[in-house]
């Protein structure tokens, strides 16, 4: 699997469909068919980027979702 903002491999799982790029610092999950993208904060908090993206590139249909 590669990370879906940078495609970087360096992926950990964190739980259930949810996982956190090592490369650059993004926690992602597939939630109901959509990606959620969450960026984590200096002070651990973490703010979704998923304004930043249209809904067809947040769909499940992506490749990278399935490798």
């Amino acid at each position: 699997m590669n990370c879906p903002c940078c495609n970087h491999r360096d992926i950990g799982k964190i739980g259930t469909k949810h996982y956190y790029c090592r490369h650059c610092c993004i926690e992602f999950l597939v939630y109901r068919g959509k990606l959620v993208l969450y960026e984590i904060s200096e002070d651990g908090s973490i703010e979704s980027l998923n304004d930043l993206f249209s809904e067809a590139e947040l769909s499940s249909d992506q490749k990278w979702i399935h490798s």
